[in-house]
């Protein structure tokens, strides 16, 4: 535990920083909407074509991972949604909600922890479950939005504000273009390079004290309900459902379906607050949604590791 604790510290230390500078009004309340805005225009999809530009087909070559890993996700964010579909939730709440379920915090956390766990065998699954994540899932949840947003009687119309929305959105663009550069070849001069990973290095530390700065806002009671919802959902249920799928349905080797239930139980990830927040949804709802799963990890992280070690 006092191994995961160090792993997740900086993630408390950067989230308290950002309550901190609200609270002392170090920083307005603007100021959570601009470094949300620059994660997401900026930051985040650097770091999206960076990590894709340096794929290799090689790192895909596990099929049967992928399907495990995507039905884990698929399945908990679909019962979500028949969930708050049936508490009568507006959609676009419903799909951030979903997204919470099933957005597994990979990167910040999931990576260093598989390094931990399994050295460096355990980083080819634990890059396939980023892009999965980070971009696959993360790009279904905006196109969804977008729907919902410009949903209209004319269905012409609708598609085409849809459209026009999604071309102008860069995390799609940044990891269709990523991919285009790993399939070509292609190196990228060493000062564009740079570029990319100075941008894509300040993604994480600016969502955190963005989220901070959102705990600082106060909740209403009737939302306490859907922030168990969202931590049971992730913790619990999302690695139970990858379980069963990696060891007993679709069996996969023992270091591969390990790996995938220790991902698949890692806390919430912070790309549903960023997208609740650009959005204007109940991004204080998410936030506190993600400190407490980050915070019952240490836990729940800690048994998955002893009964893998066992």
């Amino acid at each position: 535990m006092l191994a995961i604790f160090n792993v997740v510290f900086p993630i408390f230390a950067l989230i308290f920083l950002g309550y901190l500078c609200r609270k002392r009004n170090i920083l307005s309340v603007n100021a959570a909407s601009e470094l949300n805005r620059f994660v997401i225009y900026l930051g985040l999809p650097a770091l999206l074509f960076d990590s894709i530009a340096r794929l290799t087909p090689a790192d895909f070559s596990n099929l049967r991972f992928i399907a495990v890993f995507a039905i884990g996700i698929a399945a908990v964010f679909l019962l979500t949604v028949w969930i708050k579909y049936r508490q009568g939730a507006a959609a676009a709440d419903i799909i951030i909600d979903s997204l919470g379920t099933s957005y597994a915090n990979v990167g910040f956390i999931g990576i260093p922890l598989c390094l931990l766990a399994f050295g460096r065998d355990g980083m080819p699954p634990a890059v396939i479950a980023m892009v999965m994540t980070a971009c696959l899932l993360f790009a279904i949840a905006i196109v969804l939005l977008e729907i919902c947003l410009h949903a209209e009687k004319h269905i012409g119309r609708s598609l085409l504000k849809t459209g026009n929305s999604l071309i102008r959105n860069p995390i799609l663009i940044a990891p269709i273009l990523g991919g285009l550069v790993a399939s070509s070849g292609y190196v990228l001069p060493t000062g564009v390079q740079q570029l990319f990973k100075l941008l894509g290095a300040a993604a994480s530390p600016c969502a955190l004290v963005s989220l901070g700065l959102f705990l600082a806002q106060p909740i209403q009671n009737k939302e306490s309900g859907s922030v168990s919802l969202l931590v049971s959902f992730k913790l619990l249920l999302h690695p139970a459902i990858t379980a069963v799928f990696a060891y007993w349905i679709l069996p996969l080797p023992k270091l591969w379906a390990d790996t995938a239930l220790l991902l698949s139980a890692m806390p919430i990830g912070t790309g549903p607050f960023m997208l609740a927040e650009l959005y204007q949804r109940e991004a204080a709802l998410m936030s506190r949604a993600i400190l407490i799963s980050t915070t019952t990890s240490l836990v729940t992280i800690s048994l998955i590791l002893a009964w893998i070690a066992h």
